[in-house]
């Protein structure tokens, strides 16, 4: 599970609608929360992303859409976007 910082005891899963939250985070909290992606993405098609006010579980296909954007203004920003596209659950049935 790739957890973020939050306040609450009882996280509302979150499975349909429209849903959006932006963090700040330190580096170090940053780089501890791509980590546990990272090993997610690897592991299995199936993401759980979270805080202790929400969680959203999501399974997904392949490819990962990942887009990279770079302004290079008086302030610069970089911004680096991942995109899954959501892999219905199996059914378990297979055709031979």
């Amino acid at each position: 599970m790739a957890d973020l910082p939050g306040t609450d005891d009882e996280p509302r899963r979150i499975t349909e609608g429209y849903f959006e939250r932006e963090v700040r985070l330190s580096r170090s909290a940053t780089a501890t929360f791509l980590r546990d992606l990272a090993d997610q993405i690897e592991a299995e098609p199936r993401l759980t992303i979270s805080t202790e006010e929400w969680e959203i579980p999501f399974e997904f296909d392949e490819p990962i859409e990942v887009e990279v954007e770079f302004v290079g203004e008086k302030h610069g920003q970089l911004e680096v976007e991942l995109e899954f596209e959501h892999s219905p659950a199996d059914d378990g049935i297979d055709v031979s």
